[in-house]
């Protein structure tokens, strides 16, 4: 590595550092202040803060082999997330849930179920929810950035202690980014976070818009063109995947037939039913939850969430896709020649790309990028997890009534506890890969059903939020197991078939275990105190099956309205979901040089946003302060 790149990675770590400590001084004025800004952080700084927290280190490895192997229709495969998430927290979501005016996601759950024995059962395990969730991603994030870093770069630092080896290079590397990290986060809680996100981002973008522009103007129109196919630019589909490669790539080919989304129809039927269910459950407890309950105001809630959809595809697909084409035109012909080292290698392909095929200065500034996606990422989970640790566990049930100086204390001590919870789990790297990717996918299915009710009908109440949490866990955990033990079955039974199905087919079955755990906890105990819902519909007032609660604020108020905005808040979804998909394919389509489509997906960009500014900016102006 030049000594250029080296110096502007330690110069971004340095400034970084440097702004996290510097505005930590606002922090210490309490929970509401550490956790939440205060609720006086500017909602385009939370934007850009949201939007970075997202640009993380893994994702982006991952969405460069998707996009490398499946094209342009791999924007398809972020549904699984799934990224409609923040279109709908756009539309509708971000308003419901900052009027709660609350710190957490737990603490949202009893203005909905109220304080009792169902409340707190309800409030408890969002809150552990929440806390497992960020130990099993800073546990991937200890595994991921140290085997990014010990590729990248240049020194080989383990741990020795005489002839044992205390820790290896991964580790080191891992332990090191994650120290700086926690530092600034800890002692500045939301305030340095943001701040430093900010800068992050800046980074994340030049560091996007240069590898582009180098991809741009080092690789030709017709380089490309030799490589890439037809089927591999088109987003339309059949049942099944057409042959995205030619002969001489065979080898890729062969990996998409056994990726498992060769019946690419019911992968994406079944994409869209999961994406509907679980985008209008809500965000999960973590730091984009955080992030709107940090808003100043309901109105600005809604601006927030539209600006982080703004700020994130565009810089994001414009890296991602100029890594994509050099390793389509420099690494594709040397891959496909090994087509047993294919599967393997495409996890290496942004680092095989840095390493070799990037110029100095670029590769300095792509690499404090990356850093900097894992950073804000990073930072993000630590903010957001202590604040149920300390507020909805330790606050709530244990001191009630101690100081501001002491919580802060408090929180400092939760954060490391959960860092140190997840370098922990970090170590056992086989198994946390795995856990990671079922607390993401499985678990996920899980909570949608609970957190979809809790939204549209008045009768569900505590227990059955909490029941139907537990069903969902339950069966998630089932999944687990047969995923780990799949290998055991004899082939042909109903245990092997199980077993090796992916879990984007499974979702129905949880998501159904989960409802059926929800009906059976809300029909076998009381309906939520009248009072709670009352004050619950009243504030955040939702559409759905709210009758009962509506007519008896009718009576009280004359003048108090229904929600009647489904539909349309349902097409404005739709709308937003194209002007998000079309902020993915514009970057792809420009950088591989298809001008026609490039265009045409402006055109569409251009469109969709002049509607959602009458359809949904409007609307959102005239929402009072």
């Amino acid at each position: 590595m030049d000594v250029i790149d080296i110096s502007i990675i330690v110069i971004y770590v340095l400034l970084t550092l440097f702004i996290g400590i510097w505005v930590s001084k606002k922090a210490s004025n309490g929970l509401e202040s550490y956790f939440l800004g205060g609720n006086n952080i500017k909602w385009y700084y939370l934007g850009l803060s949201n939007g970075s927290g997202m640009f993380d280190v893994s994702g982006t490895a991952w969405m460069v082999g998707i996009l490398f192997l499946y094209g342009a229709k791999s924007f398809m495969f972020m549904w699984l997330w799934p990224v409609w998430n923040q279109v709908f927290l756009m539309m509708f979501l971000a308003v419901w849930i900052r009027r709660s005016n609350i710190m957490t996601g737990s603490e949202w759950i009893l203005t909905r179920f109220g304080d009792g024995r169902s409340g707190r059962a309800s409030h408890s395990i969002v809150a552990i929810f929440a806390v497992v969730s960020a130990v099993g991603f800073i546990a991937y994030f200890f595994e991921g950035t140290g085997k990014f870093l010990t590729i990248i770069l240049p020194w080989d630092i383990p741990l020795e202690l005489g002839d044992v080896l205390l820790l290896t290079s991964e580790q080191s590397y891992a332990l090191i980014i994650i120290f700086l990290t926690t530092i600034y986060t800890v002692k500045g809680g939301m305030f340095s976070v943001v701040a430093t996100e900010v800068l992050q981002y800046i980074i994340m973008v030049i560091a996007g818009i240069l590898v582009a522009g180098y991809t741009f103007f080092a690789i030709s129109d017709v380089e490309i063109s030799m490589v890439i196919s037809d089927e591999w630019r088109s987003i339309f589909f059949g049942g099944e995947l057409e042959t995205h490669w030619s002969n001489k790539f065979q080898a890729f080919n062969d990996l998409i037939d056994t990726e498992g989304y060769k019946m690419f129809g019911a992968f994406i039927g079944m994409s869209l039913f999961k994406g509907f269910f679980a985008s209008i459950a809500g965000p999960v407890p973590s730091y984009d939850f955080q992030r709107i309950l940090s808003t100043r105001t309901v109105k600005e809630a809604a601006y927030m969430s539209g600006f982080t959809n703004l700020v994130l595809y565009i810089p994001r697909y414009l890296l991602v896709t100029g890594i994509v084409v050099i390793a389509l035109v420099v690494l594709a012909p040397e891959m496909s020649a090994n087509p047993g080292l294919v599967g393997s290698d495409l996890e290496v392909i942004l680092p095989k790309v840095i390493n070799h095929h990037i110029p100095v200065g670029v590769k300095g500034l792509l690499l404090a990028g990356l850093l900097a996606a894992f950073m804000s990422t990073f930072s993000a989970f630590v903010n957001s997890s202590p604040a149920y640790i300390v507020n909805d566990i330790y606050k709530k049930y244990f001191k009630p009534k101690a100081s501001n100086r002491h919580y802060i204390k408090a929180s400092y001590i939760a954060s490391f506890f959960v860092v140190g919870l997840g370098v922990c789990m970090g170590f056992f790297a086989d198994s946390i890969n795995s856990l990671t990717l079922w607390i993401s996918s499985a678990l996920y299915g899980g909570y949608v059903a609970s957190n979809f009710l809790k939204w549209i009908w008045w009768r569900f109440n505590g227990w059955g939020y909490f029941w139907g949490m537990v069903a969902g866990l339950l069966i998630a955990s089932i999944q687990f197991i047969l995923d780990q033990n799949k290998e055991n079955f004899i082939e042909g039974t109903f245990w092997y078939d199980l077993s090796h199905i992916h879990v984007i087919y499974l979702f129905p079955l949880i998501f159904g275990f989960s409802l059926l755990g929800s009906f059976l906890g809300t029909y076998l105990s009381k309906p939520t105190e009248t009072e709670v819902l009352k004050s619950f519909y009243k504030e955040v007032k939702p559409w759905g099956w709210w009758k009962p609660i509506h007519t008896l604020l009718k009576n009280e108020d004359s003048s108090f309205g229904k929600n009647n905005d489904f539909w349309f808040d349902m097409m404005n979804c739709a709308i937003g979901i194209v002007w998000q998909s079309s902020m993915i394919l514009l970057p792809i389509y420009f950088i591989i040089r298809d001008y026609p489509k490039a265009i045409l997906t402006l055109v569409v960009f251009l469109i969709t946003s002049i509607i959602l500014k009458y359809t949904w900016l409007d609307k959102v102006k005239k929402i009072p302060n």
